[in-house]
């Protein structure tokens, strides 16, 4: 054998290893794992895979026009968002200084919001109400999670008139005519 043809088969071995075994995990499979995770590390990282998994089928019912199916699944994810806030919170409070987990959870959780935005632009006007309650409940989730990665950031204020305006300066009296 050559060199040239043992480097492409050595290529194509690496790369058929690092392929992975066999199919990716069905929803209910990963459904049932994130149910037992006991970590909220690891719940927040396995939320990442069951939450795609969960948009893609909302795709998949919003295609086929089944809405009722579409809301129940992202009110799941939902509630599987709080479950891994609610975990990560019990087990490392100080997300400041323990941040893996809070992190994966937030980028996830505005991945959602962008999922449930697209969703209800395109959904009949009579399923939009319940999903209008899930982008909110997953907006409030969202803030909290930042404020508490990022606690000493400035808070914003929104009630605080605009400065008022100076008066231009008199001329000192004497000056004046």
């Amino acid at each position: 054998m050559r060199a040239g043809s043992r480097s492409a088969l050595f290529g194509l071995s690496v790369f058929l290893v690092m392929l992975p075994a066999g199919e990716a995990q069905s929803l209910p499979d990963l459904q049932s794992r994130f149910d037992r995770e006991t970590s909220g590390v690891q719940k927040a990282k396995l939320l990442g895979k069951l939450g795609d998994a969960q948009f893609e089928e909302a795709r998949r019912a919003g295609k086929t026009g089944e809405y009722d199916a579409l809301g129940l699944t992202l009110e799941k994810y939902r509630d599987n968002v709080r479950a891994a806030v609610e975990a990560l919170k019990k087990q490392h409070p100080n997300a400041e200084k323990q941040s893996n987990g809070y992190r994966q959870l937030e980028m996830h959780v505005r991945k959602g919001i962008r999922e449930v935005d697209e969703t209800i632009l395109v959904s009949p006007e009579g399923y939009k109400p319940p999903l209008q309650l899930v982008r909110q409940d997953l907006i409030g989730m969202d803030d909290e999670l930042l404020k508490m990665l990022f606690p000493r950031r400035p808070v914003e204020k929104h009630d605080a008139p605009p400065p008022a305006e100076k008066p231009e300066a008199l001329p000192p009296a004497e000056k004046r005519p």
